[in-house]
């Protein structure tokens, strides 16, 4: 079931094996052909170095560098070759404060285990078709941390000051 992903290059960091292997056969399926893999977050930014990847797909809980690091480092490293890399986050606990965490770290999406092919590809897609705007604060660098969808109808009325 090729969908138009032959093209894309993807990384996907897990440091379980099984979990890479279970991943990247869903990926190969969706007709993903590029696909490098790592065991962490540190092994992932080394072949960042040497292969310019459109994707990254990494989990969230890994040693010695996890999914939150690695993606703080992919965007504000000074030496870091695609600080926009779209980023989806695999997590085995999408609690409210590891959401956060991950949100505040700059990822794209995050995605909760057990995965299947259906969110993936909607991830995928979400990050290919509906890419959201990257903004620089004193202490964020990344997507725009509300989508898209939600920016019109919850605008912020003006601030007005009380004397």
């Amino acid at each position: 079931m090729a969908m138009g992903l032959e093209a894309l290059r993807v990384l996907l960091i897990d440091d379980n094996h099984h979990m890479r292997a279970i991943v990247g056969t869903i990926l190969k399926g969706l007709g993903v052909r590029h696909l490098r893999e790592a065991a962490d977050g540190a092994d992932g930014l080394q072949v960042l170095r040497e292969w310019p990847a459109d994707l990254a797909i990494v989990d969230f809980r890994m040693e010695p560098l996890d999914g939150a690091t690695f993606t703080r480092m992919v965007r504000n490293a000074r030496d870091s070759k695609n600080p926009y890399l779209p980023i989806i986050m695999m997590t085995g606990f999408a609690d409210r404060s590891r959401v956060f965490e991950a949100r505040d770290a700059g990822i794209t999406e995050i995605i909760a285990k057990p995965l299947t092919a259906r969110a993936i590809i909607e991830k995928i897609e979400t990050v290919i078709l509906k890419p959201r705007p990257f903004v620089r604060t004193d202490d964020y660098f990344g997507p725009m941390r509300r989508g898209i969808d939600d920016l019109e109808p919850t605008r912020r009325a003006p601030l007005t000051l009380a004397l």
